[in-house]
């Protein structure tokens, strides 16, 4: 039983690999059809444009009269002629080229779809000569269970790394939405203290960093959901806090005077240098899940090449 599964086995084997073959045709015929096209108009263009030529000298136009008086225009029909002509070759040519990527295009199209269940049945195979082994006690059973317990590990470590990769960009973006509020509020606190905004001045400053409060809750929320996530994942991941402060609105709104105007802008410009160091927390978190993420897949594959091995072996 276990030999009829080998060579099922390497049957399936193959046709995984036709199938991974013919798929990398198929995207590099999609792409010749592609280029195909793009030289058929423009060889199509050009036969026009040459033929336009033709008909100038063979109708009733300034071309014509032109070229009757100058006396050259047999010779220059002549050579309108050879170009037209020469040009709808090409552009024969090239339609011809193009007919036969698409009927190749679509042959390996076809063939793909027919190898379409070939990786499937494939790991069906794989997992059936596991049963197989592991119920005999081979002796590779052991490594063989070994390498699902820490395929299973992977898979999940994976899964919390993607959602704490989701949560960073999100807070990422955040963050920039908050930074983009305290900008305008602190180009508004710069005119109300320097160049005499009065009272317009002052609505529109505590109005934007209304708005940068807002922006800053949204961005505490996400730093929250990125704190859940990396407690999911041992070696001590830590997510910044926001520590901006409240942005709470001052007298100056009514008692406008240089004092409380600078008091502002300096709660401003603080808010915006914490906003900085949170982002580059996540940025840099960012990058160490990317990381993580590359050195989870290639251990999944590993053990996945290492399973495939053991099953393959006599």
């Amino acid at each position: 039983m276990d030999g009829d599964v080998r060579r099922r086995l390497a049957e399936a084997a193959e046709r995984v690999r036709e199938h991974e073959t013919v798929g990398g045709q198929v995207e590099l015929l999609r792409r010749s059809v592609e280029e195909a096209e793009r030289q058929l108009d423009g060889l199509r263009h050009a036969y026009e444009r040459e033929q336009q030529d033709v008909e100038r000298l063979e109708g009733r136009s300034l071309t014509r009269v032109v070229a009757s008086l100058r006396g050259t225009r047999d010779d220059d029909l002549t050579r309108e002629r050879a170009e037209a002509e020469l040009a709808a070759r090409r552009e024969a040519d090239a339609r011809a080229r193009l007919a036969g990527l698409r009927r190749d295009h679509r042959a390996a199209q076809a063939r793909h779809a027919e190898l379409a269940g070939a990786p499937a049945a494939y790991a069906a195979l794989l997992d059936e000569r596991e049963r197989l082994l592991r119920a005999g006690r081979d002796r590779r059973a052991d490594r063989l269970a070994a390498l699902a317990a820490e395929q299973d590990w992977l898979t999940a470590r994976a899964r919390r790394v993607e959602e704490a990769a989701r949560a960073a960009a999100a807070a990422r973006t955040a963050l920039a939405a908050v930074r983009d509020r305290l900008a305008r509020a602190d180009g508004w606190s710069t005119y109300d203290t320097f160049f005499g905004g009065g009272l317009v001045g002052s609505v529109m400053k505590h109005d934007r960093m209304d708005d940068a409060a807002a922006a800053a809750r949204v961005a505490d929320r996400w730093l929250a959901v990125l704190r859940t996530e990396l407690a999911g994942l041992p070696g001590g991941w830590v997510a910044p806090e926001l520590e901006v402060g409240e942005l709470t609105r001052f007298t100056d709104i009514f008692l406008d005077n240089i004092f409380t105007d600078l008091a502002v802008r300096g709660r401003i410009r603080r808010a915006r240098e914490a906003v900085d160091r949170a982002g580059t927390a996540v940025d840099r978190l960012r990058d160490q899940l990317a990381a993580e993420a590359g050195e989870v897949h290639r251990r999944r594959a590993a053990a996945a090449a290492e399973r495939v091995g053991l099953l393959t072996a006599p």
